[in-house]
């Protein structure tokens, strides 16, 4: 039986990417995208509400992201749930879900577009975690 989990977000970056490197030399870069929505209530009050999501981009796509990407654009992610695990120095247990993306579309005036077969140093294994090049931020 396949599964599938596949998540699209539209949203604005809350800060730019920080781009680090795994001790096996693997780009990978984090930020945050904050998504809102907006309705009105049945007594006509309009409401609105955001949700922040935890971005991980590996490869080349890293690189593209800390290079394009800063505070405020918007950006539409493509990619996938993952909750990670690790422990501190002090032995305590942490958690993080974030999506980690294999397509970015800058949208804007500027339009950038990073699909799957543009990055080839995407490593599926590294990226979920199954290796022992994580990276716990």
């Amino acid at each position: 039986m396949r599964g599938l989990n596949k998540v699209l977000i539209i949203g604005q970056l809350g800060r730019d990417p920080e781009l680090r490197y795994t001790p096996g030399g693997k780009a990978v870069a984090s930020f945050a995208v904050e998504t809102r929505r907006t309705w009105v209530t049945p007594e006509g009050e309009r409401r609105e509400d955001s949700e922040w999501f935890n971005v991980v981009a590996w490869g080349s796509l890293a690189e593209i992201c800390k290079q394009h990407l800063t505070r405020g654009q918007q950006v539409y992610i493509e990619g996938r749930i993952q909750t990670r695990g690790w422990e501190d120095a002090e032995g305590k247990r942490h958690y993080r879900t974030e999506i980690v993306a294999n397509e970015m579309i800058l949208l804007g005036e500027r339009r950038t577009h990073v699909a799957r077969d543009d990055f080839n140093q995407y490593d599926e294994d590294s990226a979920s975690g199954n290796s022992e090049e994580t990276f716990p931020f």
